[in-house]
């Protein structure tokens, strides 16, 4: 193949702008703003204890999440880090039925099959004098359909879940401070 004078010229050109172009993209500016959205989730995630005893928070944490059924997978104690997840069937009766509508005109939708739920739990010391624990946890879940394809990936961002999970740390806490 042969490339002419002006075809060359046109070629460099348009390499020359890819190149450029590619250089200049980076993080969008918007990426890194934290807005009120940001806040409020924060403010759901996280409570302030206190106490001090952060390892003592850490087998609050650690129990709680075994009691609500997680298996640990990751803990740093000296990071303040505890991760947990569990796996549970994500069927839906709404995909199924659709599922066989589908199926009478001879066409198959996959529906969702398992869900891996995960917890993320981060301590850090608070205060002036790192008197108070402050605690933060989020909630994520992967789901798979009967495809064995992730369906769906995201954030569990209901307020309830993270209530809940609070209430019971708190009597959790209670229960480890005095050893019963």
């Amino acid at each position: 193949m042969t490339v002419r004078p002006g075809q060359a010229a046109r070629l460099a050109i348009l390499l020359l702008a890819v190149v450029l172009n590619a250089c200049e993209a980076g993080i969008p500016k918007e990426a890194l703003r934290i807005n009120e959205q940001t806040f409020a989730e924060r403010q759901l995630q996280t409570r302030r204890f206190e106490t001090s005893d952060e390892k003592m928070m850490l087998s609050a944490v650690a129990g709680l999440l075994q009691d609500l059924g997680f298996n640990l997978d990751e803990s740093e104690t000296r990071l303040g880090v505890v991760v947990g997840s569990k796996t549970r069937d994500a069927t839906e009766a709404r995909q199924v039925a659709l599922a066989i509508f589908s199926a009478f005109f001879g066409s198959r939708e996959p529906i969702d099959d398992r869900q891996k739920l995960r917890a993320s739990v981060i301590t850090r010391p608070v205060g002036e004098n790192h008197e108070h624990i402050a605690v933060r946890v989020t909630f994520q879940r992967i789901v798979w359909n009967t495809d064995n394809e992730i369906s769906k990936a995201e954030a569990l961002s209901a307020p309830a879940y993270y209530q809940r999970f609070f209430d019971q740390l708190s009597k959790a806490v209670f229960l480890e401070a005095h050893e019963i």
